[in-house]
């Protein structure tokens, strides 16, 4: 399958080099075609890996994979135009976080989410919020955290969660581990656990961590 994954940043890199792993064609996207960090992952990456603008990786992408910070998520879609968006799966992994005045912060937060504001905009795409619960490495590699933890998925469109719900298998998230919250607008409480998992990795030291929900017998 052909992915179109925004973001040249660790988030970014990570998801795309795993799914070049995996076997799929991916154009890596930024704001300029030239990226140093796009131009330098594809080259590394092997004959299936592509560097372009936004536009070129949403374009070629079946899947696009938003994996911009949730602050610049708009823009940077807007950038990547609706026409290619429409009718696609788009995989939100983003969060709205910000260091605002030496304290972390979330915009939109509690009655709003970026994976809301995603879908207002962009009535076309199918959005489907996920993996934005922990560390990139554990997105791509959930065996560094043992045990049977967690990954959630939201969105209005029941054949988008399963279909990132099978790319998640992929990336060795079985389908048993992959807890649907609901619709999209559900996005807003994993959008608000980060604050949480901030603390959590200061106080571990690490992010090789995730949460495991238990259900009564």
């Amino acid at each position: 399958m052909r992915y179109g994954v925004l973001g040249t940043g660790d988030v970014g890199r990570a998801l795309a080099g795993k799914l070049v792993e995996l076997g799929h064609e991916v154009t890596l996207g930024s704001r300029t075609k030239d990226n140093a960090a796009a131009v330098e992952w594809a080259d590394a990456a092997g004959p299936t890996a592509h560097h372009g603008t936004f536009a070129d990786a949403a374009a070629f992408g079946e899947v696009v994979v938003n994996a911009v910070g949730g602050r610049v998520a708009l823009t940077v879609l807007r950038s990547a135009g609706e026409d290619h968006l429409d009718g696609k799966v788009l995989l939100d992994v983003s969060n709205p976080l910000a260091i605002e005045e030496g304290e972390l912060r979330l915009s939109p937060v509690e009655s709003d989410s970026v994976g809301e504001q995603i879908q207002r905009e962009f009535p076309g795409a199918r959005v489907v919020k996920s993996l934005n619960t922990v560390n990139c490495q554990v997105m791509v590699d959930p065996s560094r955290v043992p045990g049977e933890h967690q990954i959630f998925v939201s969105g209005d469109d029941e054949g988008a969660k399963e279909q990132v719900t099978a790319l998640l298998g992929e990336f060795g998230w079985p389908e048993r581990r992959v807890f649907d919250l609901g619709g999209i607008r559900t996005a807003r409480a994993t959008e608000m656990y980060l604050p949480l998992w901030v603390n959590l990795m200061q106080g571990m030291g690490h992010a090789d961590f995730n949460v495991e929900v238990r259900r009564a017998r």
